[in-house]
């Protein structure tokens, strides 16, 4: 059985290029095409196939929107990003949202068919240049928040959000709908649980640990 493929990307001289390509691969055989979000989401509804290759900014649905549908949906379509450039921010959403690969354009074009198999035998393809850093920036912060959330309660995670937010007690007893007394009271435990002594090492343990 061949790995079956949806392409999306708003580019269409791209599209002709990946659907020749995967044309001549006996082992890919593409369903259809795609030129924004929207119609990659339907496609994938109806299509369900084995792998959806992706572009990050398209119109009417950008990749990411699409990454947070399936996720919703729970479609199990593998994800491929294809894309030309990705910020931090749009690379640690998207491993979050569970993107299997991810080749940038720029590269050889036999990658993106390497990729496409890994990811089928279930395998990660996470182009090591584009994302090491970012990856172990994402670790970091997952790691931090499992700490902090190991060491305080839920209602602690949420005062010591607010007070790096800059919120005073009322304010934050007001939010909580708690007593200014209550708010004074899991601020002492939690001083006593990080080892700090004042609101602004709060603050910056909060945001050390990615809690805001």
């Amino acid at each position: 059985m061949p790995i079956t493929v949806v392409i999306a990307d708003d580019h269409p001289l791209l599209l002709d290029a990946m659907e020749n390509l995967f044309r001549l691969q006996k082992d890919i055989k593409v369903v259809t095409r795609c030129l924004d979000g929207d119609e990659a989401v339907k496609a994938v509804r109806r299509h369900k196939p084995d792998i959806l290759v992706l572009d990050i900014r398209m119109p009417r649905k950008d990749g990411l929107g699409v990454l947070r549908e399936m996720k919703k949906e729970k479609l199990p379509t593998r994800v491929v990003v294809l894309t030309a450039a990705l910020d931090e921010e749009e690379l640690a959403d998207a491993i979050r949202l569970g993107v299997r690969g991810l080749v940038l354009k720029e590269l050889a074009p036999k990658l993106i068919v390497q990729c496409i198999r890994k990811v089928h035998a279930g395998e990660l393809w996470l182009e090591k240049h584009s994302v090491s850093r970012t990856l172990e920036k994402l670790l970091k912060r997952e790691a931090g928040r499992n700490e902090a959330v190991q060491l305080l309660t839920t209602r602690e995670v949420e005062i010591a959000k607010q007070v790096a937010a800059g919120l005073r007690n009322l304010e934050i007893a007001k939010s909580l709908f708690i007593s200014e007394g209550t708010v004074k009271m899991h601020l002492h435990n939690i001083y006593q649980k990080l080892g700090v002594d004042s609101r602004t090492q709060l603050s910056r343990y909060a945001r050390e640990k990615s809690l805001v």
